[in-house]
């Protein structure tokens, strides 16, 4: 009887975790960020995949006039917003974000909640032999945001990984690496 109840519970569990897990991510908006470093420039790779519940008021940040289409200028006011949410530093400086790319998907994709908007800023450097710690920061697009924050493999043998911190949300997250003499 019990191993009956613990099956039954098990199985209405299978069913139920991934609706609760699906309904979560209809509700927020994902921004996933990856980091890419060498001696010359940092990339930030933004992603950011609005739910469908919050979709609409993310289509109206990005479409001001209504007009069911995004324009040049829309494209980079909205990508300018993005900017001013994002503060970034290196060993205690702040240090410039550059727009590179800025792809956005269709209004129909992002109210499906498939549409990601894809964001990419260079930070110009010029690193050399020592330690560093980059600090990066988001406020994100509201209280409905989550987020994910991630350092890519350094491709340049030079550049080393030290040690990542996030704090709980991921929201803020502190980065030191090394570069070795050339």
């Amino acid at each position: 009887m019990i191993k009956a109840r613990f099956a039954f519970i098990a199985t209405c569990a299978l069913f139920v975790l991934p609706a609760l897990v699906w309904a979560h991510r209809m509700d927020r908006t994902l921004q996933a960020t990856t980091i890419t470093l060498a001696q010359d420039h940092i990339m930030l790779h933004l992603r950011l995949t609005p739910g469908q519940d919050v979709a609409e008021n993310i289509i109206r940040q990005m479409d001001r006039n209504g007009d069911g289409r995004l324009s040049f200028a829309e494209r980079q006011a909205y990508v300018a917003q993005i900017e001013q949410r994002l503060s970034f530093s290196l060993n205690g400086h702040p240090a410039p974000l550059v727009a590179e790319i800025a792809r956005f998907p269709s209004f129909t994709a992002i109210r499906t909640g498939s549409g990601i908007i894809d964001l990419q800023f260079r930070i110009k450097v010029s690193l050399r032999q020592g330690t560093y710690r980059l600090a990066y920061d988001s406020q994100g697009m509201g209280p409905e945001t989550v987020w994910l924050v991630n350092c890519l493999l350094p491709r340049d043998p030079a550049i080393h990984v030290i040690q990542q911190k996030r704090s709980v949300n991921q929201s803020s997250y502190t980065l030191d690496f090394s570069v070795d003499a050339p």
